[in-house]
């Protein structure tokens, strides 16, 4: 806190008015990122009421963080300062839809879920069905750069975000790309924001080019193995196939037995363009008997007319016959979200699972899992830590470590598993990022690793977009 923190309310409120500022400490609780509680909580409506606000910011040399949901403020290093909270949830309107031409531009404190509401009714859809779906907000989606397991498919945000409007850390409302997808306008500076934590900007307007949205009556597949080798050789016969999965995912035991035996506390709702979406939220059904909670398993889900689910189903089962799954079962309609929604909430469910989780996401080519698995578990069981993971079809890995307690101990054995995973995918060729983590983890191993070739130019970049660093101080390195 600084030493005119006491002030900051009142300041704040001349500016921008009596309800729109909050202090209390209840409120300002809610917006804690880690341990850090701010002193006011700014709710802002209007691009202009941002960068009164940073202006504000920047003159007083105050720290702000923006945020929506706030499903994902845990995510990254914890700052160093935080004195205002800038609340986005009313920056929610569609500034432009054009169905027609598959382009799209929204508040970034739009729901994901109220968003694509939007778009089923033109039988389309933005493919970022992340964990807390029915809860985020599509800014907390872009700035903490949370992925979709029908990344497999349809790619990341980075492959159909094509233009946004975001303040930069002098007040000032800068525009990047466009509103149509063949843009050539400039420099591709809205790219920048995926993944940022909100330390180079505050983001107000996101443009995307959206999909022609999945039907019901797509399909499901589970194939359940002894051994992580049968699981993998069956993701490489798939791969090499003509076959086209819409999710593709490998859960370790450990997690398939959360999955089986947890339902997530985020309410659940209609994912598919003509699932009824007049009934109120509700809680994804329980996982039946066909799936093998104590073996690894292969996901998948399909999509298309019906004689190429048919031909799809005849593939696959001969495909899991040769790779030797210990069973096979294709989901419908009623089956299917039990697994696809769990492997949508797998973060969310760790966390619920064991709160002092630390949770690494893995880059790496998909050649390099069959190696990684073994290495990660003898990593976790020489610290004696619980681990579950799942591996996505383009390579990307979510590893956790699920501490039972948060004494001392257990975070020193979380440190020194830190310390051996970032030279081990670094070794890999790949690149390691400590997603979720209790704020002990954290201030003992920096997040992203402590030897990253591109600090130097993250450090330029932040100083180009915030000069008088007020977004998030150190949150990102």
């Amino acid at each position: 806190m600084t030493n005119s923190s006491s002030r900051i309310p009142a300041r704040l409120e001349s500016a921008l008015g009596p309800t729109q500022v909050a202090s209390d400490a209840a409120t300002c609780a809610n917006y804690a990122v880690d341990e850090m509680i701010p002193s006011a909580v700014a709710k802002l409506s209007s691009t202009d009421e941002i960068a009164e606000v940073v202006r504000f910011a920047a003159r007083e040399k105050l720290a702000v963080i923006p945020s929506g949901a706030r499903t994902k403020l845990r995510i990254g290093q914890t700052p160093v300062r935080y004195d205002i909270a800038l609340d986005l949830s009313a920056l929610n309107k569609i500034g432009h839809y054009d169905p027609g031409d598959l382009t799209l531009g929204v508040d970034a404190g739009m729901p994901i879920a109220k968003l694509n509401d939007t778009l089923f009714e033109h039988q389309q859809f933005l493919p970022l069905l992340v964990p807390w779906y029915s809860l985020t907000t599509i800014g907390g989606t872009i700035a903490s750069a949370i992925e979709s397991p029908l990344r497999q498919f349809y790619g990341t945000a980075r492959d159909f975000l094509i233009g946004a409007e975001f303040i930069d850390g002098t007040g000032r409302l800068c525009k990047s790309g466009g509103r149509v997808v063949k843009n050539v306008t400039g420099y591709d500076l809205h790219k920048l924001l995926i993944g940022s934590l909100g330390t180079l900007a505050v983001i107000a307007r996101l443009n995307f080019r959206t999909f022609p949205a999945p039907l019901a009556g797509s399909r499901g597949f589970v194939a359940s193995f002894g051994n992580a080798e049968g699981a993998l050789a069956l993701r490489q016969a798939v791969a090499q196939s003509s076959l086209t999965p819409l999710t593709f995912d490998i859960v370790s035991p450990a997690l398939a037995q959360i999955f089986a035996s947890r339902t997530p506390a985020t309410p659940e709702t209609a994912v598919f363009a003509d699932e009824n979406r007049n009934t109120n939220p509700t809680v994804l059904p329980p996982i039946g008997d066909w799936f093998r909670p104590r073996e690894w398993q292969l996901c998948a889900a399909f999509a298309g007319a019906p004689e190429i689910l048919d031909r799809n189903a005849r593939d696959l089962r001969r495909f899991a016959t040769e790779s030797c799954a210990v069973s096979v079962t294709f989901l419908d309609d009623a089956t299917r979200p039990a697994v696809w929604g769990r492997l949508r909430e797998t973060l969310s469910l760790l966390l619920e699972f064991s709160p002092g989780a630390a949770i690494f996401k893995i880059s790496v080519l998909p050649s390099q899992h069959r190696a990684l698995f073994a290495s990660l578990q003898q990593i976790a069981d020489q610290g004696g830590l619980p681990h579950a993971l799942v591996a996505r079809g383009g390579g990307t890995i979510y590893f956790t470590l699920l501490p039972t307690s948060a004494n001392d101990e257990t975070t020193w054995s979380l440190t020194q598993a830190g310390k051996q995973i970032f030279p081990l995918i670094s070794a890999a060729d790949g690149d390691a990022t400590v997603l979720f983590a209790p704020p002990a983890l954290k201030a003992s191993a920096n997040t992203r690793g402590s030897s990253r070739s591109d600090l130097v130019l993250i450090r330029k970049l932040k100083s180009a977009f915030d000069p008088q660093d007020i977004f998030a101080p150190t949150r990102f390195t």
